[in-house]
């Protein structure tokens, strides 16, 4: 399999713009689903993270085009507490992509919450709190 070049997100990296900031490159998005892992929140945080969960699908969105270097950064962003796996993800039109993710790390599954993480209170109020926290690397055009 050819080394992907588009990236899976499913929490605070489907907002282009923090994405944007974190790769440091604007991308061509959509939204896609993985299925095989279930997304939990992780505890104290507003981001997710995901592991895998036979009968379950994560929907996120789907960066492609992504530079070595953007890679890199995106690598650098997400830490030791997340492991980079290739993967293949369904887009909306039923395409299938392969694509590179970021899945909890083993070691750190303890913290991870039950339940789902919901993305739409990760929008309402998590955002604000996750950019004043984080501080993506390019902050620039966000």
């Amino acid at each position: 399999m050819t080394a992907p070049t588009a990236c899976f997100t499913y929490g605070s990296l489907m907002c282009e713009d923090i994405f944007r900031a974190v790769a440091g490159q604007a991308c061509a998005a959509e939204p896609a689903q993985l299925a095989g892992y279930r997304r939990h929140p992780v505890r104290g945080e507003d981001y997710p993270g995901i592991r895998p969960t036979a009968g379950t699908a994560v929907d996120g969105v789907l960066y492609r085009g992504l530079s070595t270097t953007a890679l890199a950064r995106l690598d650098a962003f997400e830490g030791a507490q997340y492991q980079r796996e290739a993967v293949e993800v369904r887009t909306a039109g039923g395409t299938v992509v392969a694509a590179w993710v970021y899945v909890f790390h083993p070691a750190q599954a303890h913290r991870l919450g039950a339940g789902d993480w919901d993305a739409a209170a990760f929008m309402h109020h998590g955002k604000a709190r996750f950019l004043r926290r984080h501080r993506p690397t390019d902050r620039s055009d966000m």
